[in-house]
């Protein structure tokens, strides 16, 4: 019978491993199952051969500890779904406001892409490249960038003077200052939040078809509405 009682604790650590559902009623049945033939071997033990209680205390651990894990489990995935609902009722605010995100690339939409850059210092030479989704270059341009954020608007126009179709585009800057050292710029995506994307694991701000993780936000801005 001491084999049936291992056999039981066994299981029991197996429905740890298993999927979720239904494991709080089969380690219950389990538990109940190993109590009675624990009482059973009790009541009908030899006397003079007694059963070593060590084994058995080790295994009502063992079935408080599985029990235990699947409770935490449970408490580990209310915790995820409040959060996740409080995630989804921020990004919902951001609709029809504007922002900025981190990232280099933004979407050409009606002739315009913009992006924000914000040299470290004044760069005298900077050299802005364009390029397309499969890192082909579209247009080049040298200007010159003033100290702080500022924004950067291309006009869909390749280097060949043609018209770029619209979708999804990346900028990079290279800029020296006047004593030909690199000045490092970082570039950002600005633009009012259309909608969000909640079918994913974290919720995702649309402006237009460019796709902004909620996590890249770095300013918000008014609300374009005019309410």
């Amino acid at each position: 019978m001491t084999s049936g009682i291992s056999g039981l604790a066994s299981t029991a650590s197996a429905t740890s491993a298993a999927s979720k559902s239904g494991n709080a009623t089969e380690i219950a049945s389990n538990f109940t199952q190993f109590l009675t033939l624990l009482t059973t071997q009790l009541k009908n033990q030899n006397p003079l051969d007694p059963m070593d209680t060590n084994q058995f205390t080790q295994q009502l651990v063992q079935f408080a500890g599985v029990e235990q894990q699947l409770k935490t489990n449970d408490r580990l995935d209310n915790i995820l779904t409040a959060s996740q609902s409080a995630s989804s009722a921020t990004a919902t605010s951001y609709i029809g406001k504007t922002i900025t995100a981190s990232g280099a690339s933004s979407q050409l939409s009606g002739g315009s892409a913009a992006w924000t850059l914000t040299p470290a210092r004044a760069a005298s030479k900077a050299v802005i490249t364009i390029l397309d989704s499969n890192s082909n270059v579209v247009a080049t341009q040298a200007t010159s960038l003033a100290a702080g954020s500022q924004a950067y608007t291309w006009n869909g126009k390749t280097s060949a003077g043609l018209t770029a179709p619209d979708g999804t585009y990346s900028i990079k800057v290279s800029a020296t200052d006047a004593t030909g050292s690199t000045v490092a710029v970082d570039t950002s995506l600005s633009g009012t939040v259309d909608e969000v994307d909640l079918s994913g694991s974290s919720p995702v701000l649309l402006i237009g078809s460019q796709k902004v993780p909620l996590s890249s936000v770095q300013t918000i801005g008014l609300s374009t509405s005019g309410a």
